[in-house]
């Protein structure tokens, strides 16, 4: 790929104006799989990613939808060397900040306070990735739940304003784990080409773990125990000029990517004057399945050395 580079800059210099566009006429069918080879990269996008928590069993995993979560990190996959790709990922409420202090490895600074409204991180590390076949990509790593609990001291007496919390105690198990991506046909079909390049510049890859409660217990509990809001992008939240008594809070706008679907409730067939709302079946199995679903780009670098080829100079 060096090479390729000092080449570019070797035809700029030599070439201007119409003579660009001759040039590129002659050298462009020996340098476009060089321009493209290189353009399979693709990195996270954690604007418009997420995952999604489902509660089940072996036989139905998916039953029970339990929440959804932002996802953050940094991804890079290059189907042409898995040796040179990886997966390091931040999963946590969308209402939560712990964004802000993981490095770009994912990991959290030693001694590190979480904030008070900070109460459960998942992080994936992978260790290897590997091709299942022509149309699976399996990446197998390190899960690591992180919760963040305080001390809660209650003195009921008259001065007694509520509860007084303590300095939060991080509390993490970590247990190896492997999601499973159906490869689409862009990914699996090789190297890219003048024709496909455009369709090929975003990429949605979804694919789920499904880890049983013996192999990781502490796992359950915490998704259980968490509240799991929306994930909006470009939230953007005010409070109203006046407050009257049909004030509900503030007003927040965004695009929303993920929400949680309460599928296990129904409507019941009558109303009456006892109705409390949907009826929903209690959850049921003990087995945990993570679904990411990440939107991933491709590098620019390339595309625009490739734009340089293409785009002569008037």
């Amino acid at each position: 790929m060096k090479s390729f580079t000092v080449l570019i800059k070797h035809i700029l210099e030599l070439t201007k104006g119409r003579s660009l566009a001759i040039l590129i006429a002659v050298t462009l069918p020996v340098l476009s799989p060089l321009a493209f080879a290189a353009d399979d990269i693709w990195s996270l996008d954690s604007a418009t990613s997420s995952a999604r928590f489902f509660q089940g069993s072996r036989a139905n995993p998916d039953s029970l939808n339990t929440g959804v979560a932002r996802v953050t990190g940094h991804v890079k996959l290059d189907p042409h060397d898995l040796d040179n790709s990886v997966f390091d990922l931040s999963m946590y409420p969308a209402d939560e900040q712990w964004g802000e202090a993981l490095t770009s490895e994912g990991a959290l600074p030693a001694g590190y306070v979480p904030d008070s409204t900070d109460h459960t991180l998942l992080t994936f590390q992978s260790k290897r990735i590997l091709r299942i076949g022509d149309d699976k990509l399996e990446v197998i790593g390190n899960l690591t739940v992180t919760r963040a609990e305080r001390t809660i001291t209650v003195t009921p007496n008259n001065a007694y304003s509520g509860p007084v919390y303590g300095d939060a105690v991080l509390h993490a198990e970590t247990r190896q784990i492997s999601f499973v991506f159906p490869l689409s046909a862009a990914l699996s079909s090789g190297h890219s080409t003048p024709g496909n390049l455009k369709e090929k510049r975003e990429l949605n890859l979804s694919g789920p773990a499904r880890i049983g409660y013996e192999t990781f217990p502490g796992l359950l509990s915490a998704i259980q125990a968490t509240n799991w809001p929306p994930v909006v992008q470009n939230e953007r939240c005010q409070m109203p000029s006046t407050i009257g008594e049909d004030y509900h809070g503030s007003t927040c706008t965004g695009t929303v990517i993920a929400t949680t679907r309460h599928d296990n409730c129904e409507m019941p067939s009558t109303v009456g004057e006892d109705y409390s709302g949907p009826t929903c079946t209690p959850a049921s199995g003990d087995q945990t399945t993570i679904v990411l679903d990440l939107k991933l780009h491709q590098s620019s670098v390339n595309n625009t050395a490739a734009n340089l080829l293409v785009t002569p100079e008037k």
